[in-house]
């Protein structure tokens, strides 16, 4: 069975773990992924036919999508949680996520109880964010 995480599209990136550096959460795209030449823009979407979240970074015509499969939330709920701007990271590139926190929260609660993102993606993310949204 393929996982959904493989069902992505090749050619985008994927986060494949995340850290703490320092007191900043890192998130590591898998090998092969560059980020010189892009910048943050700032917003974040969702990909229900593969079960991520998505980052999107401009690469000045056009948006490069990093998707955040759902063994990475944890850790996205722990950046949210601090309220923390989380790095990108693949190779020596490093990438601020401006508006990370703001545009996960908003996300997140408008999934919460909202069968239009499908109820198998709404349930994971209830679970995956069940402390901030009980908060």
């Amino acid at each position: 069975m393929q996982r959904k995480d493989e069902e992505i599209v090749t050619n985008q990136p994927i986060v494949q773990s995340a850290g703490i550096s320092g007191d900043v959460t890192e998130f590591i795209l898998r090998e092969g992924k560059e980020l010189s030449g892009l910048q943050p823009a700032g917003r974040m979407i969702t990909d229900t036919d593969s079960g991520t979240f998505v980052y999107l970074l401009d690469d000045g015509e056009r948006f490069v999508h990093v998707h955040f499969p759902e063994e990475i939330w944890p850790q996205m709920a722990i950046a949210l949680q601090n309220g923390q701007t989380p790095v990108l990271s693949a190779g020596e590139h490093r990438i601020e996520l401006v508006n990370f926190a703001d545009e996960l929260e908003m996300l997140v609660f408008n999934i919460e109880g909202n069968d239009n993102y499908g109820s198998a993606f709404s349930t994971a993310v209830e679970e995956a964010f069940s402390q901030i949204l009980g908060a």
